[in-house]
């Protein structure tokens, strides 16, 4: 028979003490970890918005493609929210200013087509726009990448307007490479370094100036003196010069030789990098603990250009048209956001949203109700879609004007189910369906490019990507497929055209005539709002704007003319200083 032997008792009293510190330890971590949640919920959120340049809606995975690897992009959409029901404008500047003033362009002057380099104009400095209204809130806010809302005077660059950094370019396009920008018959390079030319950047990818700016803004901020505000808005994927529209990266082109068509190939090549880009910047955000904290928001600007349009080779099949249209291939985004602080995750997030809406949508997830009160008197076009996002409630915005262009003579609306089209652009030549089925089959689709990218990374560390199962299930919704056989046709230069957009998103069955009432009352409601638009503000390209007086850069010219548009000065020392 074994002998038990008996502990004394200061051993027994011992084993009491450490595991009454044990149970203490345990009680004090999980307090501990409910104050940290707490704190998190109750600080003002990281806002990372990263701006994609004429990305298709067929040009990433979440959308059911597989022919462009997107992982990066896909793990958040994933994690986060599909937006489903998203809605951008047809072109560049429209979409930007919407953006940055929560107003319609029809209310800003910016609606039609895009702000020239040359031209002496940009969006109105009386108005007061995002990161201003953030800073307002204790945020420091930063851009890297493409501004293009006016540079003719330097109190309409990023600088003056709210943004403490930019490394980027003003104008609407540029060269990857060397940095320079052809446009109307100019030349000169467009790179800066806040007002400084950039010259020491040249020769350096622009996808990769955007980024490494990006990761040392997240690096160098303070969090101490509030939340970051970083605008993210990459040159890709929109074409660049004429003499190389699109300069890829010739070791990324080569390991896309799947995709058949060789243009379409230099395209993917563009965005594969820019889904880097995104990772690289994902996974900055973790490494400074500051993605608990964030809301990180992925959107495109408008609608891809196809088939050669702007020499670029995006694809929004199966949507109709292309970019600078009013077609669902035109206004209809692909994005997500995702954050902690959004509830019921992931999903494929129904509620009706505008690009104008960011503003206060963001501004109450910054500065809760009271901050979004506060905008009241701003006269926005924009709604706080934060609460339905949240919660998955019902969204405020019933109505979307997409735009109205008096001098092209075209016009789009939709409210709830239906839309109308009024006019159209280009006598019609871009009003078709662009693209081919390529690789939608599930099977296609390489899920461990998902999990193994540097966004699946942090997602799964903060169990936050879901499982395999759910990820196809997310996809699967987010598809969306179109009969081949299509309806009563359209042609808005004939008739206006109406479509119930919610059943045929790929606006396939017009249904003019089936419902004259509900077409009356829109083109009602088209009149209502045009009547409150102002005129577009567009002017002729001024002949100083031209890069040779300016040491063959694009700058603020109208700083160094004079009220009879003159320049002050031929001095080669002037002209090399206000470059």
């Amino acid at each position: 028979m074994q002998t038990r032997l008996l502990q004394p008792p200061t051993s027994r009293v011992n084993l009491l003490l450490l595991r009454i510190v044990f149970v203490i330890v345990i009680a004090i971590s999980i307090v501990n970890v409910g104050i940290c949640q707490s704190a998190d919920a109750e600080r003002p959120p990281n806002i990372i918005f990263i701006l994609a340049d004429d990305l298709g809606f067929n040009d990433v995975g979440f959308r059911g493609s597989a022919q462009i690897p997107t992982p990066n992009i896909d793990a958040l959409a994933y994690s986060g929210l599909i937006l489903n029901r998203y809605y951008v404008n047809p072109i560049c500047t429209p979409s930007r200013s919407a953006l940055m003033t929560g107003k319609y362009p029809i209310h800003t002057g910016m609606q039609h087509t895009v702000l020239y380099a040359a031209e002496p104009r940009g969006l109105p400095l009386d108005l007061k726009i995002l990161p201003e209204y953030l800073n307002d809130l204790g945020y420091t806010s930063h851009i890297a990448g493409k501004w293009h809302l006016g540079h003719w005077k330097r109190a309409y660059t990023p600088l003056y307007r709210g943004f403490s950094s930019h490394v980027g370019f003003w104008s609407g396009h540029h060269d990857y490479n060397d940095h320079t920008a052809v446009e109307h018959g100019y030349w000169g390079l467009d790179m800066r370094n806040g007002t400084d030319v950039a010259y020491d950047l040249h020769g350096q990818p622009t996808t990769e100036v955007i980024t490494k700016q990006s990761l040392n803004v997240i690096a160098s901020h303070n969090a101490a003196k509030g939340p970051l505000f970083l605008y993210v808005a990459h040159a890709a994927v929109h074409s660049g010069n004429p003499y190389n529209p699109l300069p890829a990266n010739d070791d990324i082109v080569a390991k896309l030789s799947h995709i058949s068509k060789y243009k379409r190939r230099k395209y993917a090549a563009l965005v594969a990098e820019m889904d880097d880009s995104v990772g690289k910047i994902v996974g900055q955000l973790q490494k400074y603990r500051m993605l608990e904290n964030s809301i990180v928001i992925f959107s495109t600007d408008n609608g891809g250009p196809v088939e050669g349009f702007n020499s670029n080779f995006a694809s929004n099949y199966p949507l109709r048209g292309t970019k600078n249209t009013l077609w669902e291939g035109g206004v209809r985004g692909a994005a997500l956001v995702w954050s902690p602080r959004l509830t019921k995750l992931p999903r494929l997030a129904d509620q009706t949203m505008h690009i104008s809406d960011w503003l206060p949508t963001l501004v109450e997830a910054a500065g809760g109700e009271q901050a979004l009160a506060n905008l009241s008197a701003a006269n926005l076009d924009g709604m706080s879609i934060w609460t339905a996002l949240v919660t998955d409630g019902i969204s405020p915005r019933k109505t979307i004007l997409h735009n109205i262009d008096d001098i092209w003579g075209s016009a789009a609306i939709t409210v709830d189910e239906w839309k109308l089209l009024k006019g159209t652009n280009y006598n019609g030549a871009w009003d078709g369906w662009y693209g081919m089925p390529e690789l939608r089959n599930p099977t296609d689709y390489n899920w461990d490019q998902v999990t193994k990218s540097v966004t699946g990374q942090a997602m799964q560390k903060l169990k936050m990507l879901p499982s395999r199962a759910d990820q196809i299930r997310l996809r699967r919704k987010a598809t969306i497929d179109c009969p081949t056989k299509r309806g009563a046709s359209c042609n808005p230069l004939n008739a206006p055209c109406l479509f119930q957009i919610i059943k045929d998103p790929c606006e396939q069955n017009n249904v003019a005539k089936q419902y004259p009432r509900v077409l009356d009352l829109m083109l009602k409601e088209l009149q209502l709002v045009n009547a409150t638009a102002v005129p577009p503000s567009n002017k002729p390209d001024d002949p100083h704007a031209n890069p040779r007086f300016w040491n063959y850069t694009w700058t603020n010219f109208g700083d160094y003319t004079d009220t009879k548009n003159n320049i002050i000065s031929n001095s080669p020392n002037l002209i090399q200083n206000c470059i």
